[in-house]
């Protein structure tokens, strides 16, 4: 199946997309969250769209599409993840799996505007295959655990503030991830029996340039090891989402610019959809 969250910013309604069709699951569930995944709610839906009882959405596509999962509790992110961007970034393939996280509050709808933080000279882009979690799961035995923990996935755009992130981080990446709007999820949530997962063609355009392009074989950690190796160290929540790591053709590696206000960027993992922001100057600071 594929969900998604249709509406003005925190007042997304969720749906299931059918084709060109868009089912109203608000009698379903409030919310694609934590709670609606944590109790069933793949199956239900999926019931009751098996049963016809879901309205069409009228004029859904006038509607601005939302992240497909409500904020999540926490944003993981795998970094180094493709040994040709370990490569550009200046490092050797990591022996053991690199994790920093992003604020939740970083979550966008895939097209909207994204902002040029204030100073910043180094902004970047990072299309990303996005897991997200079904169910809760600690110290998973083996990385054949995970799938059962998994409700499906989403494409991501993992951007970065270079310098915030290395020069001036104080040796944690997060201060380079977290800026407003950093994290552009979507259009869809797709259940793992619509993809394989493990084998997507992934890539990222800059003005209509090509930048990325690799497929999700090339992750060093696989799908099952991130989430059962995250499970040692956390407790993953229904609901969370975890960034796998992005392929050469960033930015940071120096063959290309940096992004500025002006810009489009667009992103796309094939059976997930795809994505367009525009690159915008700071807008004016809230009283």
């Amino acid at each position: 199946m594929r969900f998604a969250r249709l509406g003005p910013r925190g007042r997304e309604l969720p749906v299931v997309v059918d084709g060109d069709r868009f089912l109203d699951l608000s009698s379903v569930t409030a919310d694609l969250d934590g709670a609606f995944f944590e109790n069933g709610g793949v199956e239900r839906a999926r019931e009751a769209a098996a049963s016809g009882s879901l309205p069409v959405l009228p004029d859904a596509g006038a509607l601005r599409v939302g992240p497909p999962v409500a904020r999540p509790s926490a944003v993981y992110c795998i970094g180094m993840n493709y040994a040709a961007h370990a490569a550009e970034s200046g490092s050797e393939p990591p022996k053991h799996m690199v994790m920093f996280m992003k604020s939740p509050n970083t979550v966008v709808g895939p097209d909207d505007d994204v902002e040029i933080p204030l100073g910043s000279t180094k902004t970047d882009w990072e299309v990303e295959l996005a897991i997200v979690v079904g169910r809760r799961a600690q110290r998973l035995h083996a990385p054949e655990d995970a799938a059962a923990h998994i409700a499906g996935y989403a494409l991501g755009n993992d951007l970065s503030e270079r310098d915030w992130q290395m020069a001036v981080s104080g040796g944690q990446w997060s201060k380079g991830k977290s800026a407003p709007g950093f994290l552009p999820l979507g259009p869809w949530l797709v259940t793992p029996d619509e993809v394989d997962a493990a084998d997507l063609r992934l890539r990222s355009w800059v003005n209509g340039e090509p930048r990325q392009d690799s497929r999700t074989s090339d992750l060093i950690f696989s799908i099952d090891h991130i989430v059962w190796e995250l499970s040692q160290y956390l407790t993953l929540e229904p609901g969370d989402v975890i960034l796998t790591g992005t392929p050469e053709g960033v930015a940071l590696s120096g063959r290309f610019p940096y992004l500025w206000a002006g810009d489009v960027v667009e992103l796309e993992i094939e059976g997930l959809g795809r994505q367009r922001q525009q690159y915008i100057a700071v807008r004016g600071e809230e009283d």
